[in-house]
């Protein structure tokens, strides 16, 4: 399976970034893709450690089987997952060029990642072979909502 961790795997994120446009349409779900461009940035600084959001109540009580479901397989996630409220970007238009340099600069992070003690409002602790993995696969899952 692809980890984010790898030099690769970043690049290949980077250069799908690269095709999104401000007039790329979702294939599914309810954000354009500045909205996209937005909350993942928002989500790696999470994952990194900058933008702390609270757990989850059914997280704490199913997260962790539900993380084993998610990283089993190389299977991408699945159409219209929730998200924590404090990522939903309300925003509908902004300068996706500067948005998405944004993302790519919290994607280039990982190479020296060191938020080890991180903890997923839903999935709670996870260790840092389990963010590689379930990063590669939320930044795959919005690459592939917008065609990418």
């Amino acid at each position: 399976m692809k980890s984010i961790f790898d030099a690769a795997t970043r690049e290949e994120l980077i250069q799908r970034i690269h095709t999104i446009q401000a007039d790329t349409k979702a294939l599914w779900g309810k954000m354009n893709a500045f909205q996209m461009a937005s909350h993942c940035t928002h989500w790696n600084e999470m994952i990194l450690g900058r933008l702390i959001v609270k757990r989850m109540f059914l997280g704490r009580l199913f997260g962790k089987m539900a993380l084993k479901g998610v990283l089993k397989n190389d299977a991408p996630l699945t159409k219209n997952t929730p998200t924590s409220p404090e990522l939903i970007i309300t925003e509908k238009s902004g300068n996706i060029d500067m948005q998405k340099k944004e993302w790519i600069d919290t994607i280039k992070e990982y190479e020296h990642f060191t938020n080890t003690d991180f903890l997923h409002p839903f999935f709670g602790t996870m260790t840092k072979e389990q963010i590689g993995l379930f990063v590669y696969k939320h930044t795959d899952h919005h690459l592939r909502q917008f065609g990418a």
